[in-house]
């Protein structure tokens, strides 16, 4: 149940992403919905499903990116190893390892992206694709980290029911 609502909730996260957050660049990086997404789900305690929404997250970007194929894959599945860990050893402050794993989870995805559209010929400036993309992305991430956590505690409440004490 809980991967299966993942595909219409990541479709629309993307149609929003590359059309309407696309418009609301900071310099030329924009947020990463799925990405917040992918984290913020991860980090919920009773989730069971982590994986399986960074697979549908990966596959759904690779649709609309230009991206080559499994680059979102890998760097969704390496953010949501990062968060897996992080619920483990951080318990107590999951907002804190959202706001970590977003962090390095945005520095991971662009630098594969960079690095995957340089291996296949397009050479892009390291250093202006870190000032110009990278570091704002994480900001316009890092801003939005602590409502997508919120929403996905909400979802994740009601996916997944605290058991009833007799």
């Amino acid at each position: 149940m809980a991967t299966l609502i993942s595909i219409p909730i990541f479709a629309l996260l993307m149609i929003l992403q590359s059309s309407l957050f696309s418009r609301i660049p900071l310099l030329y990086g924009t947020m990463d919905l799925l990405l917040l997404v992918v984290v913020a789900w991860a980090l919920q305690k009773r989730v069971q499903t982590a994986w399986q929404w960074s697979i549908v997250a990966g596959l759904i970007y690779n649709l609309v990116s230009a991206l080559p194929l499994g680059i979102p894959l890998i760097g969704y599945g390496i953010t949501t190893g990062i968060a897996l860990v992080l619920r483990r050893q951080v318990w107590q402050f999951p907002l804190l390892a959202m706001f970590i794993t977003v962090f390095f989870g945005t520095l991971i995805t662009h630098t594969i992206s960079v690095t995957a559209l340089r291996l296949v010929g397009h050479p892009i400036p390291l250093v202006e694709a870190f000032n110009l993309i990278t570091l704002p992305s994480l900001l316009l991430n890092l801003i939005l980290a602590a409502p997508a956590y919120a929403l996905m505690s909400d979802l994740a409440a009601r996916l997944y029911p605290e058991p009833l004490e007799a």
